[in-house]
């Protein structure tokens, strides 16, 4: 089953064109990531998806149900970490959360229930009274995906969910979010900075200019748009040069090294066998940095 379909979807801003009619699809149950720098049309399109934002034109349907008929019962199916908390800073995690859970017509027993659910899940005993201003970044940010859960949704929208926080934390918000995903079958929706993030992902669409520029699994997207490369930490030479152009190979030097480009490990191997000189040196695979780079021109962050 399809938990999101979008076919043709335009956002206008009066002159401004910033969806251009994009089409894409995601499984329910999947990992997907969707990819963009600022500017890109990335967050436009995810603010029409969660009833944010009217759009121009084109069709969008999620769970099944259309989104210009069937708003309500959409709200009802999906949780949303924003980029920035909409908790209030005044209030205990315990109070944020049983006031998110009234929003949703829980009863006092069952927003009670569903906070120690959450609270088990989160480890937030220890903090659970304490003022959610008074909280570090991680400690914020695990409440705030609490809070997205809170109605036990289907689809989760996480909007750079890890951005600011430690590599530990990084991890352990990683970790729950993916046993999550494995006990109740949530599927996740990700924009995120950090590449390595979406190398888990069943599904990656790059936007750029409000167009989609690739779609694929992150597998697909390295073969098709990533080199390997071999780095040789040698002087440059006159014959060194000679060497890797006989050899038909596309290089360029910098940082003490030569950065060969290499589309199968084979040829490495091959390589290093032919020259014993070629005896200092490491093999990187082409990343999802570089994939988004060579599709669009662009870093993502920057």
């Amino acid at each position: 089953m399809k938990m999101i379909e979008v076919k043709d979807l335009v956002k206008n801003y009066k002159e401004v064109e910033a969806v251009k009619g994009i089409s894409f699809s995601v499984e329910e149950g999947a990992f997907f990531a969707f990819l963009g720098v600022n500017g890109a049309g990335k967050s436009t399109t995810i603010n029409v998806l969660c009833t944010v934002l009217d759009k121009t034109s084109g069709s969008v349907t999620i769970g099944g149900y259309d989104l210009d008929h069937e708003r309500t019962k959409i709200k009802e199916l999906i949780g949303i970490v924003f980029q920035n908390s909409v908790l209030d800073k005044q209030l205990t995690v315990k109070e944020n959360l049983i006031s998110r859970a009234a929003y949703y017509g829980l009863s006092k027993k069952e927003a009670k229930q569903r906070v120690q659910e959450l609270s088990d899940i989160f480890e937030l005993s220890e903090i659970m009274n304490r003022r959610y201003d008074r909280l570090s970044g991680g400690q914020r940010r695990r409440v705030d995906v609490a809070r997205a859960l809170i109605n036990r949704p289907k689809l989760l929208f996480l909007d750079e969910p890890t951005t600011g926080l430690d590599p530990m934390t990084r991890v352990k918000v990683w970790e729950i979010i993916h046993k999550l995903r494995e006990e109740t079958g949530l599927t996740v929706f990700l924009t995120t900075h950090y590449m390595e993030e979406t190398v888990e992902c069943d599904d990656v669409v790059i936007l750029d200019d409000g167009r989609i520029a690739a779609h694929g699994t992150p597998h697909h997207l390295k073969e098709q748009y990533a080199s390997n490369r071999l780095i040789w930490y040698t002087p440059q030479s006159a014959e060194n040069d000679a060497l890797l152009n006989k050899e038909g190979l596309r290089y360029e030097y910098s940082l003490d090294s030569y950065k060969i480009e290499l589309n199968e490990i084979r040829r490495a191997t091959e390589l290093l066998r032919k020259y014993d000189q070629i005896n200092d040196y490491e093999f990187i695979k082409g990343n999802m940095d570089d994939v988004f780079l060579n599709v669009t021109g662009k870093r993502l962050g920057d």
